[in-house]
């Protein structure tokens, strides 16, 4: 026996409603879904969404050209009131008709907020509601320090710094001390200063002709195309008056990065700017001529995996191969462009090394480093294993936790993939000092670092320089809207839609972004000089505490993650007791020997 049911899909279309017999014995995988045919045919009419976004949707299309639309509008119902009711009538309605194209054009004239410009009269709502917000949050709802992935406290603080508005935090901390996972420092009674010539960094080992002296903090690898033309040049008009690199992402270098800030080269497995047409692969002549072309180029990172989306390669669609980012990225127009999630030009430790090598010859003795992810310790083993074997060192490590996050992923790559940057720090950190190599390579770290509080922690953990990607988001303006793999970032940020883009000033901008930058380095050589140490390299985990095991114990993070002896992994006997303070390394020391005798390359 066959049931009649009557399925009623979103906006009341007459193609929303279909008839669709059920035999009850598919009721139950009927419950998991609509049926293939049915399913198909709405999601192209998009009827399958949710009513309760029609609203939303609104707000997020309303456009300058929907405020001339509303406005002419009005001046079409006070025009039309004057002929009905007569003057008096028409007069309370010009009022409030007078005061929106007040506004709007006012909003449109100023370059100082994005959202203003791009949303006129509407986007005073924002800031309206946030104003009101720590209110309704303290009464009704939560904290500044809940909400994900950053919360209000830290963006406030970006803005605040980016504007040079006040910073500071009256009636003491928000903050329950007492609770797990509350972190501070250890100060000193005598405090003392971080002279200039510690807080740079010499980046390029032995093997290295043109050592880069790096900021301790700096932009960390966004593609044009993932942001807006505009935002790239905010960014590195900011890099070049603030003295930092900024790093280009795997999209390639485009005629927007070349506003005189240092850049570092960002390499996937696209080849983006040294891509061979016909393979798809690298193309040495193609590297050459892009360095030659760039001498703002300072160093080359070869990414190999990212915290957002470790492991995972992605497609670009034609459709959003233009002119512009074919003749960028090398590929050719319209056509889909495929990265793959591994390299091309190697395939295990030793030939990486042999391709860090490769680069740092084709460049003239540039640094070369590589980016990654941790995921399989013994895989990271294998190639500092690889290093000592080869004798080739890379000048630069990065190390990204999983908690990055400007790459658009799916929940499951998102969420549950890769180690988090503490974790994953201490063990690099470790590796490379068993090893007894850690002074031939930089550390590089990057996972949401945007106080200098955050700086601290990571260098005391190991990292010699920290990098951040949404931190520098904020100081142009974001919102934290989450919308940007949608193309419609209200602040204009990660949007291609010119209408959007406008509203984000690079004149503006990139004052907001050196000051920031600015702000947050000064307070973390505050910090440091707190803790009576003068030299950002002579932090060690034991100065950084975290309250643990509900709150009732505190421990610094030298008794959570040991520090190790330099070069013990090599004298390490055959052993297979691995219960010691540096069980991890040790376990993954072994694995990766073993991996890298059972690979020829």
């Amino acid at each position: 026996m066959q049931r009649l049911v009557h399925l009623r899909w979103g906006l009341s279309s007459a193609r929303t409603r279909k008839l669709i017999h059920i035999n009850p014995n598919h009721c139950r995988a009927f419950s998991f879904g609509v049926h293939k045919e049915v399913k198909d045919e709405m999601l192209k009419e998009n009827t399958l969404k949710p009513k309760h976004r029609e609203m939303s949707d609104a707000i997020e299309n309303w456009s300058r050209k929907s405020f001339y639309a509303v406005g002419t509008f009005g001046i079409g119902g006070v025009l039309a009131s004057f002929g009905l009711y007569g003057g008096s009538f028409s007069v309370i309605l010009a009022v409030p008709v007078g005061l929106y194209w007040y506004q709007g054009l006012k909003d449109m004239n100023q370059r100082s907020s994005s959202v203003l410009y791009n949303f006129p009269v509407l986007g005073h709502f924002r800031y309206l509601l946030e104003g009101i917000g720590p209110e309704i949050r303290q009464y009704f709802v939560e904290s500044d320090n809940q909400a994900t992935p950053f919360s209000r406290e830290q963006r406030a603080m970006v803005y605040s710094r980016s504007k040079l508005q006040r910073d500071t935090l009256p009636f003491g901390t928000r903050r329950d001390v007492y609770v797990e996972g509350y972190e501070w420092i250890n100060h000193s009674i005598y405090p003392c200063h971080v002279p200039d010539e510690h807080r740079r960094v010499l980046v390029g080992g032995p093997q290295c002709k043109k050592p880069y002296l790096a900021s301790r903090y700096n932009i960390s690898a966004m593609s044009y195309g993932a942001l807006s033309q505009n935002a790239v040049k905010a960014l590195n008009k900011a890099a070049k008056m603030g003295g930092f690199w900024h790093n280009t992402g795997e999209g390639g270098i485009s005629p927007h990065h070349q506003q005189g800030g240092d850049l570092v080269w960002n390499i996937g497995t696209g080849y983006f700017g040294c891509r061979c047409p016909e393979t798809g692969g690298f193309s040495a002549e193609r590297f050459v001529e892009t360095i030659k072309a760039n001498s703002s180029v300072k160093m080359v990172e070869i990414k190999l995996s990212q915290g957002a989306k470790p492991a995972h390669g992605g497609m670009l669609p034609g459709a959003k191969v233009t002119k512009e980012i074919s003749e960028i990225r090398g590929i050719p127009e319209g056509v889909d462009c495929d990265s793959p999630p591994n390299h091309a030009a190697f395939s295990g430790p030793r030939t990486l090394l042999k391709f860090v090598q490769t680069l740092r010859d084709l460049s003239d003795g540039l640094p070369i480093g590589f980016k990654l992810c941790i995921g399989r310790p013994e895989e990271f083993s294998a190639i500092v294993a690889a290093m000592k074997e080869t004798d080739i060192y890379p000048d630069f490590i990065t190390v990204d936790g999983a908690e990055g996050g400007t790459g658009a992923a799916p929940p499951e790559f998102s969420n549950h993939v890769g180690f988090p940057l503490t974790d994953a720090l201490h063990f690099v950190q470790n590796t490379l000092v068993g090893a007894g190599v850690r002074d031939k390579i930089k550390v590089v770290c990057s996972g949401k670092v945007l106080s200098g509080f955050s700086m601290v922690r990571n260098l005391s953990l190991g990292a010699d320089i920290c990098v951040s990607a949404r931190a520098f988001m904020f100081s142009m303006g974001c919102i934290q809207a989450l919308k940007c793999d949608t193309g419609r970032c209200p602040t204009g940020v990660t949007s291609q839609d010119p209408e959007l883009m406008k509203g984000l000033d690079p004149a503006v901008k990139f004052h907001r972004v050196y000051n920031f930058h600015h702000k947050t380095l000064e307070q973390a050589f505050h910090l440091i000089g707190a803790m009576g140490v003068s030299d950002p390299d002579l932090l060690h985990p034991g100065l950084v505490m975290r309250r643990t095991s509900g709150g009732t114990h505190a421990k610094s993070y030298a008794d959570m993650y040991p520090p190790v002896d330099s070069n013990y992994l090599s004298r390490m006997t055959s052993r297979k007791d691995t219960i010691t303070t540096g069980s991890l390394v040790e376990s993954s020391w072994r694995k990766g020997k073993q991996l890298l005798q059972s690979r020829p390359n």
